[in-house]
């Protein structure tokens, strides 16, 4: 965003903190597919539902489509921040997205974990 528009709206961030942000938000659509291709697995299998109600048509009965939603806004959202990323909020948005996905991520393996002792 130009000065121009917005003259005194803080300005944060050095082109290494931008690559490790950059970073941040690969990390973000990574961990958002691996959420999706799990999600799919655990509700494919009887395993688990999808928690969003709205999506949960989608991963029921078009994977296709789920992957698209969900990989589409996600990264649509990243986008968005990555393109304001001189804004504080939107690299504290970033990192919060970041830690969201990381829990979600977390809590796949503790479901498998469980899983896998179950077997046993």
């Amino acid at each position: 965003m130009s000065e121009s528009v917005h003259p005194h709206a803080p300005r944060v961030g050095t082109p290494e903190h931008f690559r490790w942000l950059h970073g941040i938000v690969k990390a973000v659509l990574v961990l958002n597919l691996l959420d999706a291709i799990l999600t799919l697995l655990w509700v494919r299998a009887g395993l688990a539902r999808e928690a969003n109600v709205l999506i949960d048509e989608l991963v029921n009965e078009h994977a296709l489509a789920f992957f698209a939603v969900k990989l589409g806004l996600v990264g649509m959202g990243s986008w968005v921040l990555w393109r304001r990323r001189e804004n504080p909020t939107a690299v504290v948005a970033i990192f919060i997205a970041f830690l969201v996905y990381y829990l979600i991520l977390l809590y796949h393996l503790q479901y498998a974990a469980t899983l896998v002792r179950s077997l046993f």
